[in-house]
C-alpha cells in the first residue's frame, strides 16, 4: 500500500527534470507547429488581407503614420501582398524544418528567422493574432539565440528568460482577473462562453444547468494563473500538477474557445519552466546557470525602489497647491484648494469651473484661456474633496450631496456678494452645478452644462448603463495596480499631450496618482447609488443655461441628446436665456483636451454671456472700453 502511495505521489507530483538540448528542443518543435499552422491559416484565409479585408493594409498602415519614414517604407514592403506571400511561404518551410529531428545549429537561424518575420507581419495581421504569435515570437527569438550561442551560461540566461516571462504572463493574467467582479463571484465563465468571439453554446448551457460547478471551476482558473509561481517551490514538488493543469486549460481554451494556436504558443514555455523550477542537484540539469534569477531578483528590488521614489514625487506634485492658489474648509471638514483669476472689473461675473469624475482641473485649460485672452471674467477652477491638493476629511459616508454642498461653500466663500456667478460643469461636475444652483438661488445668474451628465442616464440609456458594469471595475484595477506602484511604467497618454503645455506635468502627476481614482471609486459608488434611484422630472432651476453636448456622444446614443435638451427645459421660463448646441468633431474629453475644441467652447461661452449681458442691460459685461472693442473686432 505504501508503494502504491509512494508511486502516485511520483507519478502526480514532483519536478518535471529535464535536460537544457531536451528543452530547446520540445519548445522549437511547439513553436514551429504555432507557426506553421498559422502561415498556413493566413494563405488560406486571403480574404482576410485584400481591400475591405479584415487586415486590408490600406486601411491598416494608417495606425502607423506617426512611425518615422524608414519604419512606414518596412512596413509597406512587408504589407505587399506578394511580400506577405512570400514570407509565409518561408516560414511554412522553416517551420516543418524544424519539425525534424536533430540539434544542428542552422535551427537557431530557423527559430531566428520565424521569430524576427513573425514581428514584421504582427503589422500586417494585427487583428485575429490573439496573442498566441506574440509567444511564439518571443519563445522562437530566445531559442534561436541560444541554438546559436556555445555558451551554457548564456543558454541557461535565455531559458530562465522564457521561464520568468512564462511566470509573470499567468501571474499578471490571474491578478488582473481578481480585479474583476465577475471572477470573483465565479460568473465569469458564464459571460465567456455566451460571447459570440469565444463563445461555446455547448459549454454556455453546462454552465447554466450547473452554475456551482461553472464557479468551482472559474475560481479554479483564478487560483492557478496567481498560484502559477509555486511550481518553483520545494524543488518543484508542484510542478507537475501546476504544468499539468496549466495545459488542460490551453486545451479547453483551444477547443471551447477557438484557439487552438495557443495550445502549441504557450505550452511552448512549459520546457523552460520544467528545465527551471527541477532542483539543481537533479542529474539533468546538472550545471544550472542560475545566476539570471539572481540578477532579475536584483533588478526587481532596484525598480522597486524606483517605482516607490517615482510615486511619492508623482504625490508630491499631485498635492501640491497652485502657486497662488487658496483654499477653503467647507461645513463637511473638506478642504478645498482653488485657483482664481481676479478680475480688476469688480462687477464682472465669475465663472467656476467643475471637473467630471475622474479628471482634473488642468482639463479646462484650453476653455480657461481663450476667456483670459478675450474677456476680464473672474475664473475660479477647484479640485473636489480627494482631488489634487484638496483633501477628503468627512467622517461622514459620502454621498453627491457632499460635493454639492461643498461647491455651494466654495461659491459662498470665495466669490464676493453681488457678483453673477456661472458654474460650469463637465460630465458629472454639470449635474452637482445644477444641484448646486437650485440651492444657491439668486446668487447663480446661469449654469453651463459641458456633455453634462444627466440623474437618469442609468436608468434611460441602454450604452450608458452597459458601460457602468465596466466602469467600476476599471477604477479598481487602476486604483489597485497605481497602489501597487505601477504608476512608473505609464506613460503620458495623449490627453495630457493635448492640454497646454504649462498644466500637462500637474495633469499626469494627479492621473497617474491613486488618489484621484480612489476619489473617482468613492464618486462613482455615490453616482451609482444616485442616478438609479432617480424618479420623475428634473426640478426648474433658476438662472440661464448653456447645454454644448459633444457630437461622438449623442451620435453613439441618441437617448443623451433628449436628457441634454431636458436640462435646457428646466431652465426655461421668466425671460431667461437658454442655449443648446452640439460640438461637431468633439467626443466627451476632447470638447476639453483638444486645442481647437476648447477653445471653440471658450469662445460659445464668451457669446452665451455675451448675450446674457446684452438681454440684461450691459451690467458687469467684461471688455468695456478699449479692451472691449479689441475682443470684439476679434471675434
Amino acid at each position: 500500500m505504501k508503494s502504491l502511495a509512494k508511486k502516485l505521489t511520483s507519478t502526480f507530483l514532483g519536478p518535471v527534470p529535464i535536460s537544457r538540448d531536451r528543452t530547446l528542443a520540445i519548445s522549437e518543435r511547439l513553436t514551429a507547429v504555432t507557426s506553421l499552422t498559422s502561415s498556413i491559416e493566413y494563405i488560406t484565409h486571403q480574404r482576410q488581407i485584400r481591400r475591405g479585408g479584415l487586415n486590408d493594409w490600406t486601411i491598416a498602415r494608417g495606425m502607423h503614420a506617426a512611425s518615422t519614414r524608414p519604419t512606414r517604407r518596412i512596413l509597406d514592403a512587408v504589407g505587399h501582398p506578394r511580400t506577405t506571400q512570400a514570407l509565409h511561404i518561408a516560414r511554412i518551410a522553416a517551420g516543418a524544418a524544424l519539425l525534424a529531428p536533430g540539434n544542428a545549429r542552422w535551427r537557431g537561424a530557423a527559430n531566428m528567422f520565424l521569430g524576427l518575420s513573425n514581428a514584421a507581419l504582427y503589422p500586417r495581421h494585427r487583428y485575429g493574432t490573439d496573442g498566441s504569435d506574440q509567444v511564439s515570437s518571443f519563445v522562437q527569438t530566445a531559442a534561436g539565440m541560444a541554438r546559436l550561442s556555445t555558451q551554457p551560461a548564456v543558454q541557461d540566461a535565455l531559458l530562465w528568460y522564457v521561464a520568468l516571462q512564462a511566470n509573470l504572463s499567468y501571474l499578471v493574467s490571474g491578478w488582473v482577473k481578481l480585479l474583476g467582479q465577475p471572477w470573483r463571484d465565479g460568473s465569469a465563465l458564464n459571460g465567456i462562453m455566451r460571447t459570440r468571439t469565444y463563445g461555446h453554446e455547448g459549454l454556455w448551457k453546462l454552465t447554466n444547468r450547473y452554475p456551482v460547478p461553472s464557479r468551482y471551476l472559474a475560481h479554479g482558473v483564478l487560483a492557478l494563473e496567481c498560484l502559477f509561481p509555486v511550481a518553483y517551490l520545494k524543488g518543484g514538488a508542484l510542478a507537475r500538477p501546476i504544468m499539468a493543469s496549466a495545459a488542460a486549460f490551453h486545451v479547453a481554451n483551444g477547443y471551447f474557445m477557438g484557439l487552438g494556436r495557443f495550445i502549441t504558443a504557450f505550452e511552448a514555455m512549459h520546457p523552460m519552466v520544467a528545465y527551471t523550477s527541477a532542483p539543481k542537484s537533479h542529474p539533468a540539469v546538472a550545471g544550472r546557470d542560475d545566476r539570471a534569477l539572481t540578477a532579475t531578483a536584483s533588478m526587481a528590488a532596484i525598480g522597486i525602489t524606483i517605482a516607490g521614489f517615482l510615486a511619492a514625487m508623482r504625490r508630491m506634485r499631485a498635492t501640491d497647491p497652485w502657486p497662488h492658489g487658496r483654499a477653503l474648509t467647507t461645513r463637511h471638514g473638506n478642504e478645498l484648494h482653488y485657483n482664481e483669476r481676479v478680475s480688476d472689473n469688480e462687477t464682472a461675473p465669475v465663472l467656476v469651473f467643475g471637473t467630471g469624475m475622474t479628471s482634473t482641473a488642468e482639463h479646462f485649460g484650453w476653455i480657461t484661456e481663450k476667456l483670459v485672452e478675450d474677456s476680464d471674467y473672474g475664473i475660479i477652477t477647484y479640485s473636489r474633496a480627494g482631488y489634487g491638493p484638496s483633501k477628503h476629511r468627512s467622517p461622514a459616508p459620502y454621498s453627491l450631496q457632499e460635493s454639492v454642498d461643498d461647491l455651494v461653500d466654495l461659491v459662498r466663500g470665495a466669490v464676493d456678494e453681488g457678483r453673477d456667478v456661472y458654474l460650469v460643469g463637465h460630465s458629472l461636475g454639470g449635474e452637482l452645478a445644477r444641484r448646486a444652483a437650485r440651492e444657491l438661488g439668486d446668487r447663480v445668474n446661469g449654469v453651463i452644462y459641458l456633455d453634462s451628465s444627466h440623474p437618469e442616464e442609468l436608468n434611460r440609456s441602454k450604452q450608458q448603463k452597459e458601460s457602468a458594469e465596466r466602469l467600476k471595475d476599471g477604477l479598481n484595477m487602476f486604483t489597485r495596480s497605481l497602489r501597487a506602484g505601477m504608476g512608473a511604467m505609464l506613460v503620458r497618454p495623449r490627453w495630457v499631450h493635448n492640454l497646454p503645455a504649462e498644466v500637462r506635468s500637474r495633469a499626469f502627476a494627479q492621473y497617474a496618482d491613486s488618489r484621484l481614482w480612489r476619489a473617482g471609486m468613492r464618486e462613482w459608488d455615490a453616482t451609482e447609488r444616485d442616478f438609479k434611484s432617480f424618479e420623475g422630472d428634473l426640478p426648474s432651476v433658476g438662472g440661464h443655461a448653456l447645454v454644448l453636448s459633444a457630437q461622438r456622444t449623442v451620435d453613439r446614443d441618441p437617448e443623451q441628446l433628449l436628457m441634454h435638451n431636458e436640462l435646457a427645459a428646466a431652465h426655461r421660463g421668466d425671460g431667461r436665456i437658454v442655449r443648446n448646441s452640439v460640438l461637431e468633431g468633439a467626443d466627451h474629453d476632447t470638447m476639453l483636451t483638444d486645442a481647437r475644441l476648447g477653445t471653440d467652447v471658450g469662445r460659445r461661452i464668451l457669446d452665451f454671456l455675451h448675450e446674457v449681458e446684452a438681454k440684461e442691460g450691459g451690467a458687469g459685461r467684461s471688455g468695456s472700453g478699449a479692451e472691449g472693442n479689441k475682443s470684439e473686432e476679434a471675434r
